[in-house]
């Protein structure tokens, strides 16, 4: 082997589900202070998810470790479910909070994750971009997912980082039933969310996330995390509901969305599916 390689010590989590491979996989790298960033980008684009995280030494006082998170194809300042996942790791290998909070470190800032049971939950970021979303731009993404204005009860920039935009559809069927044109839409990130009316017991809204690359993302912690805060604010959303993501991939998703005082915190269960070491 390579002497100037390393075995680092690696996860790869379940986020969004208490059922194993029910969520949005994520790989885990621990300990990757030495790592360069070229080398990061180059394991996260072979991992092939739609994230992998590296775990670092903070560097301000009041965090408890630092992140990085990479697509296989760029860099985050932040994204929901490598937070939750990264947590998840850090914890169980036997981090210990400075605060009743756990302090994340990452490009965006500061993001404070806790504990209630078996669920883990951030702190909502403030969201970057509002409000309206251009006539011209709502055409090509109702084109794109083939909705008449009929089926939108509104629309909205939801974005903390990634630069999510968001449609309310009026029923869950008519979240299930988009087949997205990824041509037409190329290069944008739209959420599309319904609430279920007792279709699902337990839950309460059904949502969907189309990616900028193409694809359908699993469960998505920062675009629920940026409805919560438009749908809660606007009062379209109950303070606290549950968010199903995933039904037409096959995966079980689940969101936890809770408003308190006037903090947003958005949970779910993480599970490791694997753990062993990688070699960089």
């Amino acid at each position: 082997m390579n002497s100037n390689l390393k075995e680092l010590s690696f996860q790869q989590v379940d986020v969004f589900s208490s059922e194993r491979m029910g969520g949005n996989p994520l790989a885990v790298v621990v300990d990757a202070d030495d790592l360069d960033t070229s080398t990061m980008a180059r394991f996260a684009n072979w991992t092939n998810l739609s994230e992998t995280t590296f775990l670092l030494k903070p560097t301000v006082p009041d965090a408890d470790y630092r992140v990085r998170i990479f697509t296989p194809h760029q860099e985050l300042p932040f994204a929901g479910h490598p937070t939750l996942g990264s947590c998840h790791a850090w914890l169980t290998l036997g981090g210990k909070p400075k605060q009743p909070v756990v302090i994340q470190e990452c490009q965006a800032g500061l993001i404070g994750i806790r504990r209630d049971g078996d669920i883990l939950s951030f702190l909502a970021p403030d969201l970057i971009k509002t409000g309206h979303i251009d006539n011209d731009l709502m055409k090509r993404v109702m084109s794109g997912l083939s909705l008449s204005p009929e089926m939108i009860v509104d629309a909205s920039w939801v974005d903390n980082g990634p630069g999510w935009m968001a449609l309310l559809l009026k029923s869950r069927d008519d979240v299930l039933r988009v087949r997205p044109n990824y041509q037409s839409i190329s290069g944008l990130r739209v959420g599309l969310i319904a609430p279920c009316l007792g279709d699902v017991d337990g839950v309460d809204f059904e949502v969907r996330a189309f990616t900028a690359a193409g694809y359908e993302d699993p469960v998505t912690g920062s675009l629920n995390a940026g409805l919560a805060k438009w749908l809660i604010s606007a009062n379209l959303a109950p303070p606290s509901y549950i968010a199903a993501q995933g039904t037409v991939l096959g995966r079980s998703g689940r969101v936890h969305v809770r408003l308190e005082s006037e903090d947003i915190w958005v949970g779910g269960n993480v599970v490791t599916c694997i753990n062993g070491k990688a070699i960089l």
